[in-house]
Formats: C-alpha cells, structure tokens, sequence
C-alpha cells in the first residue's frame, strides 16, 4: 500500500507501523524488520532527517493519532528543536471528508456479491472491530447511514455493528456486537451480506479470522442464515487515492 500511495503521489512513502510490527520476524518480510513509529524516527533524525510527513491508515481519530504520535512528537522536538513532523487527517475525520469515498468501496463490495451470489435484498452488516473511544464509532456509523443510501431499494436494511467492545456500560455505544445481531429475529433468517470496515487482512478479518469464526457459528446456530463477506478496503485503488490526498494536505 506504501509503494502504491507512492506510485500515485510521485514520492516515497515509507510503511510504518505504529508498534509492536517489529516483533514481526523480518525473513516473514522480505528479509527487512519492519519500522514502527519511534524506530522509524529515530534511524532518520539520526540520519539528519528533521521534516516527516505522517499519514495515518485510520478510519477514524483513535487515540493513537489524537495522542500518541502528538505526545512521541512533542517529546521528541524537546532533543531536537528543528523536527517537524506533519500528521495529515485520518481517512474520514469529523467533517466528513473520505465518508464518500470508504462508503463507495463498501457498496461496490456488497453489490459484487449480490451479483456474484445472486443475492436479492440482502440484510447488510456493518461490521469494525469497536472502539473505546466513542468519536471513532461515530465514523463507522455515519459511514453505515451513506452506505445505506449508496445502496437504496435494493436491499432490505444496514445496520452498523462491533465484532467487539469492552465491558461497562461506558462503551455500550460498540453495541449491537456482529455475534448478537446475527441471532436477531430477521437477520437470523436469511442471507445476510457483512461488509467489512477493515483496512488489511489480518487475526479479526482474514481468512478463519475472528469474524469468519463468528460468522459460522451464527450459521451453525441458524440454519436458515447464510453470511457473505465482502472484500478488505485496502483491496480498492480508491483507497490508495484517498491516501495520496491525505499526503497532500501535509505539504
């Protein structure tokens, strides 16, 4: 996806994980260790390096961009004064820039298997993976409420759901989790199209990941139900695009 945004953008786009993708090991890779954040900084400021351009593959605001790369910046600059690091906006920030776009790849996912499975008015499951910060799942729903026009008559309904959430009342809004929905009287009773709101495949959305799991246990608890997913976000060149425009905003 780096190369690609790269490729579109006429420069180089490094990718950079915000942590723990170092613990990757780097003959899984290519034979190269993957940066995060800080190592990525650090091997570059000691290089000289003092301008960075930061584009965040996130939905929505999550802390880790609100937070953590503001705080690890900040910290930084305190050694070297002369370090700028520019944080271009999330992918569908709150003014609603790039809902249009996320909410396009989704209703082509969903009309391809409609095509592909022969699929006449489908229920559509909304699913990420939750969030405990509320803003953040208040992008997933906005983007539910476009999909749903995207997609109009011909389908029987979109609703917006978690594949998890943390207990206590003060993450209720993660609620309805995939598993309950699916055992809701009507979704449980026919085929039921869940569109994806991944970026990349990997332990929840890959193959036999969380939400395939969850998936066929609701099918194997109703038998009448039938549960399609759609492809990954990042498998749309539209995305790449979107990318490329956050990159812009930071020069």
């Amino acid at each position: 996806m780096a190369k690609s945004v790269g490729n579109a953008s006429g420069t180089e786009v490094h990718p950079v994980s915000l942590m723990h993708a170092d613990r990757v090991d780097p003959q899984l890779l290519g034979g190269e260790g993957a940066w995060t954040f800080l190592s990525f900084l650090e091997h570059h400021v000691a290089r000289g390096a003092r301008e960075f351009h930061v584009i965040p593959l996130f939905l929505g605001p999550s802390r880790a961009i609100t937070q953590y790369i503001p705080e690890q910046a900040s910290a930084w600059r305190a050694k070297v004064p002369d370090l700028r690091v520019h944080l271009a906006p999330c992918l569908c920030p709150e003014d609603g820039s790039g809902d249009d776009v996320v909410a396009g790849i989704l209703a082509r996912g969903v009309r391809e298997l409609m095509e592909s499975e022969e699929l006449e008015s489908p229920r559509v499951a909304l699913v990420d993976h939750g969030s405990p910060v509320e803003v953040v799942t208040q992008v997933r729903n906005r983007i539910a409420h476009r999909l749903a026009d995207l997609l109009g008559e011909g389908i029987e309904a979109v609703a917006p759901c978690s594949m998890e959430r943390r207990e206590g009342e003060r993450y209720a809004f993660n609620e309805p989790l995939l598993e309950k929905l699916l055992h809701r009287p009507g979704w449980r009773d026919e085929a039921v199209v869940v569109s994806m709101l991944f970026l990349q495949p990997g332990r929840h959305a890959g193959s036999g990941g969380d939400i395939a799991q969850i998936c066929a246990r609701a099918e194997a608890d109703a038998p009448a139900l039938k549960t399609y997913r759609t492809r990954l976000l990042g498998e749309d060149p539209a995305l790449i695009e979107l990318l490329a425009e956050r990159l812009r905003q930071t020069c």
